[in-house]
């Protein structure tokens, strides 16, 4: 008599399993994951603010947004689009879908970054500068795995890390340092500006994202009882 499949190693769990558009909005607990989704996408402005004010050094993503900026001539929020919509290319080959949470994160982390930005005060000492990014740092991390839990569907960049996870099957905490290590890299060689902690950024996202994500993902009705629904 053959033994029973094994669940997967601990420390490589899966994303949770993809969900078309409709799958998404049609699943159960819509006011709890929709509430989790916008409170998530506004945190993680929040993050973004606190990050880049702090002057410790912002994400790999804007370090490659500048220099494509800074190469091409274009404003840093065109390099920003522009990279946006190139990684979504790259969702095709991954088969990732889109939803709900992909359109709303273009236009709400945006924005909340940007009020964040007005509303929050500026750090005076280097102590206030620290506080500033050890909580954005840990804020980034909790929200991006807070809207990704609501499973409405991820923005460009992180879709690229859900869908690189679920063909790989690899740690997501391994897919998406390998993803900041390499942003980071082409960010630098086009001239963006790399700081501290964005090197602290890079290597500490992932692990952050992935511990979150098991507290944070809704477990629905339809998921594959032999596959591990949170990261």
């Amino acid at each position: 008599m053959s033994a029973p499949p094994s669940p997967p190693p601990t420390d490589q769990p899966l994303v949770a399993r993809r969900m078309s558009a409709g799958e998404q909005v049609r699943a159960e607990h819509k006011p709890r994951r929709l509430l989790q989704l916008l409170a998530g996408l506004i945190g993680y402005g929040t993050a973004l603010a606190l990050l880049v004010g702090s002057g410790l050094g912002a994400s790999s993503r804007n370090v490659l947004a500048e220099g494509l900026a800074h190469r091409t001539g274009m404003s840093f929020g065109m390099a920003t689009n522009l990279i946006a919509l190139t990684v979504l290319v790259f969702w095709i080959p991954l088969r990732e879908l889109p939803g709900l949470g992909t359109v709303v994160n273009v236009v709400l982390v945006g924005a909340a970054a940007d009020a964040a930005t007005h509303l929050l005060p500026a750090p005076g000492t280097v102590a206030e500068q620290l506080a500033h990014y050890s909580l954005g740092l840990v804020l980034f991390a909790f929200c991006d795995a807070l809207y990704l839990g609501a499973r409405f569907g991820a923005g460009p960049r992180d879709g690229l890390m859900t869908g690189a996870v679920r063909v790989t099957g690899q740690p997501l905490w391994r897919v998406r340092t390998g993803i900041e290590a390499l942003v980071l890299a082409v960010g630098w060689g086009l001239g963006g500006t790399v700081g501290a902690g964005t090197v602290v950024l890079a290597v500490a996202a992932g692990p952050l994202v992935q511990t979150f994500l098991r507290h944070t993902t809704v477990p629905l009705q339809a998921d594959n009882p032999t596959r591990s629904t949170a990261c």
